[in-house]
């Protein structure tokens, strides 16, 4: 068994990641060791690799979508066997004891640690990965599963964070996590608004495609007020934007990680009680639930494939608004 694997390594802001030949990890004590079949590409890595989010682990492996098939056990891992295929999410590791983690929100753990950002991910052949953290992984193959790692967990947890009652839901920014949401929010019988980037019909025909009432540009204004409103595209603008659409009532989910910022805006915009709010990464119920609800539904992720050395080129690809769905490494 080779010693060692192919990485793209993130080792400076402002330049490419590059293709290297790394030992490849081994798995410590409630650890498993995964060669990885797919990892998709998430906009919270461009945020890592442009520095927007700080304090890196570097060098850095990046990548927190990723499938893979299990290749060894470290000691005390009794809940996966060798063979079996898992999925691991962004958020790779709590302490479980402070009073987040016993409040039940280890989310907010002040200890986490992350996939592809604190810890080294899947962009590599192979990685490793806290045993508690891990999903199996059924139903999908591994492309099609990779995006549900982190475009389908934190778009459920920002769904869930909507509310009960919402009629009428507005996405904002149709990438890869609300092509999965657009699907759930459909089944369940909402009527879904899109708002894309001004111009983009490629991604307006797409939100239609899977069933939106309406899909516009972000700069214009839907034909009916809206229960609750997501927002994933990293713009503060949004912000007001989306809380002048919303009901009195309504609720506003900002579901990225980064967000520029968001500028000043009249009160009166709140005001009749409603309710501003951001997701913070997720937690393993989420994964939980999700994972188990995405083939009944059946969400079907839309995903562009990309060799692993393709990396950057999928990055600028998200970055410029090229992809529609998921864009996805496969080593």
């Amino acid at each position: 068994m080779s010693e060692d694997m192919r990485a793209m390594l993130f080792e400076k802001v402002g330049t490419p990641l590059t293709l290297q030949r790394i030992p490849r990890p081994r798995p410590r004590p409630g650890e498993v060791s995964i060669r990885v079949e797919a990892c998709a590409v998430c906009r919270t890595d461009l945020h890592v690799v442009d520095g927007e989010l700080p304090d890196p682990r570097l060098p850095l492996v990046p990548g927190h979508e990723i499938v893979g098939e299990i290749v060894a056990l470290g000691e005390d891992v009794e809940r996966f066997a060798s063979g079996e295929r898992v999925g691991v999410p962004w958020l790779g590791w709590t302490c479980g004891s402070c009073e987040q983690c016993l409040a039940g929100r280890e989310n907010l753990c002040p200890q986490a640690q992350f996939t592809g950002y604190t810890r080294d991910g899947g962009y590599a052949e192979y990685c490793v990965a806290d045993a508690r953290f891990c999903f199996p992984i059924a139903g999908y193959t591994a492309e099609a599963a990779a995006p549900l790692l982190c475009a389908g967990l934190i778009g459920y947890r920002a769904y869930r964070m909507a509310g009960d009652g919402v009629h009428r839901l507005g996405l904002y920014g149709f990438g890869a996590a609300a092509h999965i949401l657009a699907q759930l929010s459909v089944a369940n019988g909402q009527q879904l608004y899109a708002f894309t980037r001004p111009g983009d019909r490629e991604a307006q025909d797409f939100a239609r495609r899977l069933g939106a009432v309406w899909a516009g540009g972000a700069d214009e204004a839907p034909p009916a007020r809206l229960d609750a409103a997501i927002i994933f595209a990293p713009v503060g603008e949004l912000v007001p934007t989306a809380l002048s659409h919303v009901r009195p009532g309504g609720v506003v989910v900002c579901g990225g990680i980064h967000m520029s910022d968001i500028p000043a805006f009249p009160y009166r915009l709140l005001w009749e009680e409603r309710c501003l709010r951001s997701v913070a990464n997720l937690t393993r119920r989420d994964g939980e639930e999700f994972l188990a609800l995405a083939p009944r539904v059946p969400v079907k992720t839309q995903t562009r494939r990309y060799p692993l050395e393709q990396a950057n080129h999928a990055l600028e690809d998200l970055r410029h608004g090229r992809l529609t769905g998921a864009a996805v490494l496969v080593p």
